[in-house]
């Protein structure tokens, strides 16, 4: 049985409300429009792979009775990208909740990698973010609701070159946007996760014994976790007690020292 939106949900008082989730066919974003249509929200669903958009798209409505539309679409393509911004940006079929998930990672250090495969991952953690956040708050503050939940990661509070600083940006820019627009109806989140068990890190030639296994987190207990964190109203949410104790150490630790670590999760 769905789990409707309450009266405080970012919702048009004449039906369900819709949700955009990029990256959404696997991990983190899978779990995100799963919960999310638990919850009554109708979606738009993002990613690359049309063939797996169709069959989330196709579980979301059989198993949730939403209404669920898929948007093939490449992030790191700017062409792409701006077809998902038009999206967000058409007032006659609002997005109340965006979720900026579509995740981009490198296992090599910065001068193994090319530097097309740097900025692809550039154009995805933080182009993406920035362009399709400018289209939804502007449409969301002149509706006067909505929300946003950036995808960040316990990563941008260490040296771990590119990725970690793409991530220091979406932290950064979420908190703003946080206060900023606040006061015109729409929150706005970074969730900060640390190594989950996704697909994510596989596609990376990353393999579950590259970290400790208490680091590993349940993906749909994250998710859960976020969006309780999510309504609370708060501007950063870190799932579990060992994420937020690295998260308060590393603001603690010297910059040489924490840099020791940097094959965590590479190997």
């Amino acid at each position: 049985m769905s789990q409707q939106p309450s009266p405080t949900d970012d919702t048009a008082a004449d039906g369900r409300p819709t949700a955009l989730v990029t990256g959404a066919t696997a991990g983190i974003g899978l779990a995100f429009a799963r919960q999310l249509a638990e919850r009554g929200y109708d979606l738009v669903l993002v990613a690359r792979d049309e063939k797996r958009l169709e069959s989330v798209a196709e579980e979301l409505r059989s198993s949730y009775d939403v209404r669920a539309e898929v948007l093939p679409s490449d992030l790191a393509d700017r062409a792409e990208l701006a077809r998902v911004e038009q999206r967000l940006a058409d007032d006659s079929r609002p997005v109340d909740l965006l979720v900026n998930n579509a995740g981009f990672g490198l296992k090599h250090r910065f001068l193994t990698n090319t530097i097309d495969e740097e900025n692809a991952m550039l154009d995805v953690l933080v182009v993406a973010v920035l362009r399709l956040s400018h289209a939804a708050l502007r449409s969301m503050t002149t509706r006067g609701r909505g929300g946003i939940i950036n995808v960040s990661s316990v990563a941008s509070y260490l040296p771990r070159g590119t990725y970690a600083a793409a991530k220091a940006w979406v932290n950064s820019f979420s908190e703003w946007a946080h206060h900023e627009y606040r006061p015109a109806g729409v929150r706005v989140m970074a969730l900060l996760p640390g190594f989950t068990r996704t697909e994510f890190h596989e596609r990376m030639g990353v393999g579950r014994g590259s970290a400790p296994g208490f680091l590993w987190l349940d993906v749909d207990r994250l998710v859960r976790d976020a969006l309780d964190d999510y309504d609370k109203g708060r501007a950063r949410s870190v799932p579990s007690p060992q994420y937020k104790a690295i998260a308060a150490t590393a603001r603690l630790v010297p910059g040489r020292v924490l840099q020791r670590f940097q094959s965590l999760g590479r190997k």
